[in-house]
């Protein structure tokens, strides 16, 4: 037998080319029937179809470790189980672990028009049963056996398709694997919603951004930036350094300007002037992570009177475009860049421009290419000629305001009109909330999933369906671990939406503290 020889790298590399290239024209072909199909089948709320819904959180694991109970943010998409509501859905939901039944049951019960029973026989669960800190779409390719589940678990002949989180090469291979086409950007455009690439397409859509610079690699091209800040904008006392891929403000580092007078030194002063916000995120590692990924510096906008609204589109598979929510961000951590939650909609004096605005963004995408969710946040400073308005960030996901208006809209089947400002239920209501996924004490520590619903029922924290209104919780597998979960508080008023906040915040630490000093006396 004559001895095997490897192939040189140069085959090799040949070989994986060729494979990619096999895989990005087999996603096409699935992404093209899906759009050909798509009134057809995914509108049609009688017609047979399945959604098989991977909620991974496919982003740089490092960044994302430092958000407590990240792995629980998996349970954020139980919201599409909403969909259930159409008689002939199927759902496949696929997590890196089994959720809590009660969980399930919770969102289930909340169907309207649909029972229990009837929405559970068209509801597969599946779980890796993998708590490691690995993507979970990363897991699912790792388990060709789970792979296979997935598929048997549509049903014959049924029309499908994945719904995940956020996109990227991993997710093009599972959907080329398991033959089915994703609600989501191809991942060859995702550079469009970089920090750099946003910035660009922002500008090419005629939006206001704050003075900066992309494209920039190292610490060199950012203490030259921040030189050029200086010396084009005298009076600036901050600048932002962004990652390309950071996501909810933890890939952001703040850069006191004052910090050095000589504007030649910067290379000297940036480690002790630049403090990245996520928890625990050494200069060292940023840096590191800035090198790998690229990034931005832009200014600090500065105002004494502040908001952070954002707006979220979609465009679909057949190219219309769905200006679909406004909100006004809650930010927190350091200098506010990490986001904590979110009322909706955003304030009427400007709800309808940043729409507007949204929709801008969403035509510049579409002849790109780009279809799926995306967000754009803003910065909105208070003139005396009314809100000036920069546009910051583009996400090409779906994001922290995504699972609560889908809950809204499963639950009061209404609409948000962009003219307005405002979302209308089915019969013709106002609604808005308040949604957060960091409602955090030490008191909540111990808390289960049976206990929250326990005390919600006893407390009259359900959502109420004959009202359309009240509060409903998500996260919750992440409550007893890390004292933490997250809500959405739907009322006929803001202040009623608050109040529903102020009335849940009150009742659970109550409760909290009780449970806690109980387990203390004994």
């Amino acid at each position: 037998m004559s001895p095997q020889i490897a192939p040189s790298p140069a085959a090799g590399q040949a070989i994986a080319d060729g494979l990619l290239d096999a895989e990005r024209q087999r996603f096409h072909e699935l992404q093209s029937w899906f759009a050909q199909v798509y009134d057809r089948y995914f509108t049609d709320i009688s017609a047979p179809k399945c959604i098989v819904i991977i909620p991974s959180l496919s982003v740089d694991q490092e960044i994302l470790s430092k958000v407590n109970g990240y792995v629980y943010y998996e349970e954020r998409l139980l919201c599409l189980l909403m969909f259930l509501r159409m008689p002939l859905t199927h759902i496949v939901y696929v997590t890196s672990m089994r959720i809590d039944p009660v969980i399930v049951d919770y969102y289930l019960h909340l169907l309207p028009g649909i029972t229990g029973y009837h929405a559970r026989q068209r509801l597969t669960l599946l779980s890796c049963d993998d708590p490691s800190s690995k993507p979970l779409t990363q897991k699912i390719l790792e388990r060709p056996l789970l792979m296979q589940r997935i598929r048997e678990s549509i049903p014959h002949n049924y029309p499908a398709y994945i719904s995940c989180f956020n996109m990227s090469p991993l997710e093009r291979t599972l959907a080329v694997r398991l033959g089915l086409p994703i609600s989501g950007c191809d991942p060859d455009l995702l550079h469009l919603g970089t920090k750099s690439g946003g910035r660009k397409l922002l500008r090419r859509c005629g939006l206001p951004v704050p003075l900066g610079y992309e494209d920039l690699r190292d610490e060199q091209d950012i203490a030259e930036a921040l030189c050029r800040l200086k010396q084009e904008k005298g009076g600036l006392r901050r600048a932002v350094v962004k990652l390309n891929d950071g996501f909810s403000g933890d890939g952001n580092a703040i850069v006191d300007l004052r910090a050095c007078q000589q504007l030649w030194s910067w290379p000297q002063w940036l480690p002790s002037a630049l403090q990245p916000v996520a928890a625990d995120l050494s200069y060292e590692t940023f840096i590191y992570k800035f090198r790998h990924m690229g990034g931005i510096v832009e200014e600090f906008i500065e105002g004494e009177e502040k908001r952070s609204p954002s707006v979220q589109c979609r465009i679909l598979p057949t190219r219309q475009i769905e200006v679909v929510s406004t909100h006004d961000q809650v930010l927190g951590g350091r200098d506010k860049q990490v986001f904590l939650g979110a009322y909706f909609p955003a304030h009427p004096d400007y709800a309808r421009d940043i729409g507007y605005m949204g929709r801008k963004v969403a035509e510049g995408l579409r002849d790109a290419g780009v279809w799926g969710r995306f967000s754009l946040d803003f910065v909105s400073v208070r003139t005396s000629e009314g809100w000036k308005h920069y546009a910051l960030d583009l996400n090409i996901r779906k994001g922290g305001t995504t699972h609560p208006l889908l809950m809204l809209t499963g639950l009061t089947r209404g609409t948000y009109d962009v003219d307005s400002g405002d979302y209308y239920t089915a019969n013709g209501l106002k609604r808005f909330y308040f949604s957060s996924d960091n409602v955090q004490s030490e008191w909540f520590r111990g808390l289960t999933s049976h206990d929250l619903i326990h005390i919600a029922i006893l407390n009259r924290l359900q959502y109420d369906g004959s009202l359309q209104q009240g509060v409903m919780f998500h996260l919750i597998g992440a409550l007893s671990q890390f004292g933490k979960l997250g809500l959405v508080c739907i009322g006929d008023s803001s202040r009623r939406s608050e109040a529903f906040r102020r009335l849940t915040m009150q009742v659970l630490l109550r409760e909290g503290k009780l449970a806690n000093g109980y387990k203390a006396s004994t």
